[in-house]
């Protein structure tokens, strides 16, 4: 097995697939966190928007019809759109309390103090801007060695309300199925994303035989609550200033 191959595939699908309804059926990861984040999108995105640790920016086209700007920021540029090139820990880039909502989906646990990222957050939205934030729960190590944290549910509520912030909505995403079946989806598409023809063929055959079922099977009783695969949470900002520990 050449996990580099592997590897280096499993990139090559976020860029190529970043705008495509494809996407979210590359796993029932992905497809689990698409169904919980894109309502989220639809409920609370407007005004002016910061897509966080954006990488291949695969929710962009989700927001085009919601909000007045679209801003983007990672710390490298995966694809060449991305405007500000900054840390999480240290936006210097961005103005204080310039934004009406933060995107951050999937880049928290990549960062080695959360909290810092969070108040980072808190300065540059407006009085009552919303974080729309995504985490993993269940997930195999990745992007090594920047992968530091995983995430309870109570661990966030703490973590935001000790930095300004009131939970609006909290919500799983998969489980333990989609635990397992992102971990098939990503070997077998991986493995042949580099091969013209064949590589759609394992997509799609990817999508209905681990993909769909996994995704379903995730929806049994309790699975859920007490093995999420991630979580996502809306949260407002409420306090006038931060005190510092």
């Amino acid at each position: 097995m050449n996990l580099t191959r592997v590897n280096e595939n499993r990139s090559a699908v976020d860029s190529d697939l970043r705008d495509s309804w494809m996407r979210k059926y590359f796993s029932p990861a992905i497809l689990g966190l698409y169904q919980v984040v894109a309502p989220a999108l639809r409920a609370y995105a407007a005004g002016k928007l910061l897509d966080a640790g954006c990488g291949t920016m695969p929710f962009r086209k989700y927001l085009k019809p919601l909000i007045a700007e679209y801003h983007s920021l990672d710390i490298q540029k995966r694809v060449p759109e991305v405007e500000f090139v900054s840390d999480l820990e240290n936006m210097q880039p961005v103005v204080a309390e310039d934004y009406d909502v933060v995107l951050c989906t999937e880049a928290l646990e990549h960062t080695p103090h959360p909290q810092i990222v969070i108040r980072e957050i808190w300065r540059i939205l407006r009085p009552h801007g919303k974080i729309i934030l995504s985490v993993p729960y269940l997930s195999r190590l990745h992007e090594e060695p920047f992968d530091y944290y995983r995430f309870t549910e109570h661990g966030l509520r703490v973590l935001l309300s000790e930095n300004g912030f009131s939970v609006l909505q909290l919500k799983t995403t998969g489980s333990l199925f989609s635990f397992i079946g992102h971990q098939i989806s990503t070997f077998i598409v991986g493995s042949v994303w580099h091969l013209p023809i064949i590589k759609y063929l394992a997509f799609f055959l990817n999508s209905i035989l681990c993909t769909l079922p996994c995704f379903f099977f995730d929806k049994l009783p309790f699975l859920a609550t007490k093995f999420p695969l991630g979580y996502v949470v809306v949260a407002e900002k409420t306090s006038a200033s931060l005190t510092l520990n």
